[in-house]
């Protein structure tokens, strides 16, 4: 029958969903209309995009491939009817998973008042590290931000490899620990472990995938014994204000969000860590894309010698 552009739509909404019942409910059409749309186009290019398991679906690696060139397909044929023909673009889609770092919501914030856009589906989801290469190698997300150092790069770079992701450097930097202005060790220009060892580390959760090589803070102590668990930033925020406790970040401080009720000391370690951002190798980035690359590569270079400016 020939490939449609409409198939294309409905391959990259299920690819973005993740689910074929959600991108049916957002294509309103049914989920065996959808599923037969994608049955035809499979056999139309003889490849399997999606595999189907008793978990769902996933991006096989040739339907990876063939979504890059779906969406490069759908955004030059919007271009090209928004120029000659006056139609309505569809939505702007982009998403974002990353560690929780503030800055990377201060670029998102930055991006959507950069731009005038009518109709738009962002996502940003800040969340546990493996679901971040996950995200980014299924094409949930965009672009996902973390970071490597020496004790997972090894494994990192194999997730990277494995899942056809490239790791692009925004900035080294090495530990700081964050704790509230009225803290007893705010004082100090530095700290040790043994400084730091009386208080709680709050730690984000890092679910099944909890190996050390996934842990997001920058430092993990296999003497700590007191431990606090948490999964969003605003609780760990919550938690340094208002306790003498502590976490391991990169030194980076949101004074817009926190005032001055919170501040950041380098800890007394050798360890290097480069954050950076991941997107698959073979996809070429969209134009929002590389304007919210632009926008973080700015926001690093312009507090590069004053890490104190953002939070973790």
């Amino acid at each position: 029958m020939g490939l449609t552009l409409q198939q294309l739509r409905y391959a990259i909404e299920i690819a973005s969903s993740g689910s074929m019942n959600e991108a049916a409910k957002r294509l309103f059409v049914s989920q065996p209309s959808l599923s037969n749309a994608i049955k035809e186009l499979e056999n139309e290019f003889g490849i399997t995009i999606f595999e189907r398991t008793n978990r769902g679906i996933s991006i096989s690696v040739e339907g990876m491939e063939f979504l890059g060139y779906a969406r490069q397909i759908i955004e030059q044929t919007e271009l090209m009817e928004n120029r000659y023909t006056g139609k309505k673009r569809s939505p702007i889609y982009f998403s974002v998973s990353t560690q929780h770092y503030a800055f990377v919501t201060d670029a998102f914030v930055k991006l959507m008042k950069q731009r005038d856009l009518s109709e738009f589906n962002f996502g940003l989801r800040e969340t546990q590290t493996y679901e971040i290469i996950e995200d980014v190698r299924t094409l949930r997300s965009d672009l996902g931000v973390l970071y490597l150092n020496e004790s997972n790069y090894k494994l990192m770079n194999k997730l990277f490899s494995d899942g056809n992701l490239k790791f692009t450097p925004l900035f080294i930097t090495n530990p700081h620990v964050y704790i509230r202005s009225g803290h007893p060790l705010a004082h100090r220009e530095s700290l040790s472990i043994y400084d730091i060892l009386p208080y709680a580390y709050v730690t984000f959760e890092q679910g099944e995938n909890n190996s050390l090589h996934f842990s997001e803070e920058m430092l993990s102590f296999v003497q700590i014994e007191k431990n606090i668990k948490v999964n969003d930033r605003a609780t760990l925020t919550n938690l340094l204000m208002g306790t003498d406790s502590y976490t391991i970040g990169t030194g980076i401080l949101v004074s817009d969000l926190n005032g001055d009720d919170l501040k950041t000391i380098p800890f007394d370690s050798t360890e290097v860590f480069t954050v950076g951002w991941i997107a698959l190798k073979d996809r070429r980035p969209s134009e929002i894309a590389s304007a919210y690359v632009e926008i973080l590569n700015d926001l690093v270079s312009r507090n590069s010698f004053d890490l104190n400016h953002f939070l973790l």
